[in-house]
């Protein structure tokens, strides 16, 4: 993926399926999208990243052809200029619309005949599709309205990939889902993207980190950061130290009052988490921030629980990102 004003990693030999350039969109006096341009290369997982309001939603739609750009293009590769691209595309919006009188099986058969499928193919993939998405013939005999949310985002999934398409666009595909059923439908993204190019768009930041291998962020209807996602790691790798103390008011209120003493040439920045009971220091240099820190977590017997070093996360990213000038 190669973004405006961002670095792409290097690389990228697989062939382009979507060039979206200087796209931007305005409802009235808003501007959503404001110049927006990049590459999805075929064979990869895309993660669309941004805080709500950003324009996430509003470029999916561009791409799936539910609304158009103000102005720019989005490009298909095979697709003359101008030409619908709606036949190529899986979507999976984040709040799907079903038939509730419907069962999960007629359904998904409806939808392989919206594209153009025969009443046969489409009950035969309808059918395989039930059972890869963990809903199973059971189920897709039972009326969507009797579905839970988790089946209802497993039911969209399936539509989307009815027709076989080039290119799977997911809006929140995990938002609805327990524990156990966002990592099972994490691993059918783990196997699809080795059929079909995924773009989906999420706030569970680890999810993105563990599958896509490549990443766009968006803040104020601009892409901020973008590209490979090791390349984009790599261009803002930093060392950092995290600190817990064990869980309690007291161990808490200590651990504010002792950061906010520390001074140290080695620890660039330290931040008290939302949690309360951890601290994470951005250092210069990890060797001599560990043996300041021990030394100053002796000296005061603070009741820490973990001290541990790493680097920056796509989390830190986003963080910095969207929270940036």
């Amino acid at each position: 993926m190669e973004a405006n004003a961002t670095e792409a990693g290097a690389g990228f030999q697989a062939e382009a399926i979507v060039e979206a350039a200087s796209v931007a969109k305005s409802f009235g006096a808003v501007r959503a999208l404001d110049g927006v341009g990049f590459t999805l290369r075929e064979g990869r997982c895309s993660a669309l990243l941004g805080p709500n309001g950003a324009g996430k939603t509003t470029l999916l739609r561009i791409l799936t052809g539910l609304l158009r750009p103000t102005s720019g293009e989005v490009r298909f590769r095979g697709l003359p200029p101008g030409g619908d691209p709606r036949a190529l595309i899986g979507y999976l919006p984040q709040l799907p619309a079903f038939y509730g009188w419907m069962s999960g099986k007629e359904f998904l058969q409806y939808a392989g005949e919206l594209c153009g499928l025969s009443a046969r193919e489409a009950s035969l993939r309808g059918d395989g599709l039930l059972a890869r998405v963990g809903l199973g013939a059971a189920a897709g005999k039972r009326r969507i309205a009797g579905y839970s949310g988790g089946m209802k985002q497993r039911l969209g999934l399936a539509q989307a990939l009815v027709h076989r398409p080039r290119l799977l666009v997911l809006d929140e595909p995990v938002s609805a889902l327990d524990p156990i059923g966002r990592r099972e439908v994490m691993e059918l993204l783990r196997e699809l993207k080795r059929e079909t190019t995924v773009l989906f768009s999420t706030h569970v930041l680890p999810d993105a980190e563990e599958l896509c291998d490549d990443v766009l962020i968006l803040q104020r209807g601009r892409i901020v950061v973008g590209g490979a996602m090791e390349a984009v790691r790599s261009r803002y790798r930093a060392p950092v130290v995290t600190l817990e103390v064990e869980p309690g008011e007291p161990a808490r209120e200590r651990l504010a009052a002792w950061q906010a003493e520390l001074a140290h040439p080695a620890i660039a920045s330290a931040s008290l988490q939302p949690e309360g009971g951890v601290v994470r220091f951005e250092v210069r240099d990890a060797d001599e921030a560990r043996a300041y820190l021990l030394g100053k977590l002796a000296e005061s017997r603070l009741p820490f629980a973990r001290l541990e070093i790493g680097h920056t996360s796509l989390e830190d990213i986003f963080r910095e990102a969207v929270q940036g000038p």
